[in-house]
C-alpha cells in the first residue's frame, strides 16, 4: 500500500492551508505525505496562525508559503482547496474537497482559534477517511 498524499491550497498559503498541513503532519506522522501551496502566496506565514497552532503544540514557524504548481497537484492523491476558486488545476483521478473556512488574515487570536479548531476537526476526519491512524 502506498502512502496517501494530500495537498492543501489557499490563496496566500499563509494561514488556513498552513494550519491544515501542520495538523496533518502532527496527527498523520509518517502515514501521510503533506503539501501546501497558494495561488498567490504571501512572503511569510500569518503570525496569528503560528500563535494559534503553537497553543495546540504544533509548530509551523519554519514553514514558508509556496506557489501552487501543476506538479504538486499531480503528485497528490487528495487536493483540498480553501477559497482559491478556479485557481486550482483539475486532474482526473484526484480526490478534490473544498473546505469553506473563514480567512484568518487580519484576524486576532480570538477569531483564529475557532478556525484552527474546525481545521483540526476536518483533518482528523480526513485521516479517518484515508484510513491513516492518528499519531501519538
Amino acid at each position: 500500500m502506498t502512502t496517501p498524499s494530500v495537498l492543501f491550497v489557499c490563496v496566500h498559503n499563509a494561514g488556513r492551508s498552513q494550519m491544515a498541513a501542520g495538523f496533518l503532519r502532527a496527527l498523520g506522522g509518517d502515514g501521510v505525505e503533506v503539501r501546501s501551496a497558494g495561488s498567490a502566496p504571501k512572503d511569510s506565514i500569518n503570525p496569528v496562525a503560528v500563535e494559534a497552532m503553537a497553543e495546540q503544540g504544533v509548530d509551523i514557524r519554519a514553514e514558508q508559503p509556496k506557489v501552487l504548481t501543476d506538479d504538486a497537484v499531480q503528485a497528490s492523491d487528495v487536493v483540498i482547496t480553501m477559497g482559491c476558486g478556479d485557481a486550482c488545476p483539475i486532474y482526473p483521478g484526484k480526490r478534490y474537497e473544498d473546505w469553506e473556512l473563514d480567512d484568518p488574515a487580519g484576524q486576532g487570536i480570538e477569531s483564529v482559534r475557532p478556525i484552527r479548531d474546525e481545521i483540526e476537526r476536518r483533518v482528523r476526519d480526513l485521516l479517518a477517511s484515508l484510513d491513516v491512524r492518528v499519531a501519538g
